[in-house]
């Protein structure tokens, strides 16, 4: 695994992942700066129309607030990223790892909308979560890397893996490898925690885990059927 994350942010620094990066970030800034700018209107307009005096005070510490809050939303964004980016990067991974070899199937737009949707949407639910518990020493740091170590671990998983084989049976290797893939996903929960790296977590996610989706893979022989079929 250890191999694997160096090899991973190795290859983001490559041409290839260099010409998404300028994409996947423009997106994800965008994102976060809708999200920023719409529940900064919210709050100070609820506020003014009732209190015009605290408008500007609490345009500021609103602002703060919400800059620490963002943190917490950059896992539900990532996966929203990764739905528009993955294939691309993927075949890349798969490329450099196996040459000669076909890469995987690209998956429909509806399969990689659901997917990227409903782990943003549990990720949201979670990092929520997470982000109430912020003045609970220990208990919010604990809950942040577990819920993301989880979600990441499985939701890269199952994009990677889907591009092999049928999501059933994505789901059955997820189970059988959870904790490895719990393993996995702390390490990207660990680039998530880090202001500004957290926001290649799409490019390094997805050139981390397509190799830990192959290993798994392979180990099982699922790699050569899936390749013959």
């Amino acid at each position: 695994m250890f191999d694997a994350a160096l090899a991973a942010a190795r290859q983001v620094l490559t041409p290839p992942f260099r010409t998404v990066l300028w994409k996947t970030l423009a997106l994800t800034l965008a994102l976060l700066g809708v999200v920023w700018i719409a529940l900064h209107k919210l709050i100070v307009a609820g506020v003014a129309h009732s209190y015009p005096w605290a408008a500007t005070a609490l345009s500021f510490v609103g602002g703060v607030g919400l800059i620490i809050g963002l943190v917490f939303l950059v896992a539900p964004v990532s996966f929203i990223v990764a739905g528009f980016f993955f294939d691309e990067l993927a075949e890349e991974v798969e490329h450099e790892l196996a040459p000669g070899e076909a890469p995987g199937r690209a998956l429909s737009l509806g399969d990689a909308a659901w997917l990227s949707v409903k782990f943003s949407a549990v990720a949201l639910a979670l990092n929520l979560g997470a982000l109430l518990l912020l003045l609970v020493p220990g208990v919010n740091a604990a809950a942040f890397f577990g819920a993301n170590a989880y979600l990441f671990g499985r939701g890269y998983f199952e994009l990677a893996a889907s591009r092999y084989l049928p999501l059933g049976e994505v789901r059955r290797l997820r189970k059988k490898n959870a904790l490895r893939l719990f393993g996995a996903g702390l390490v990207m929960a660990a680039i998530l925690a880090v202001p500004v790296f957290n926001l290649l977590t799409p490019l390094f996610g997805t050139a981390f885990m397509v190799r830990i989706a192959r290993n798994i893979m392979r180990s099982t022989g699922q790699a050569r059927r899936s390749a013959s079929g």
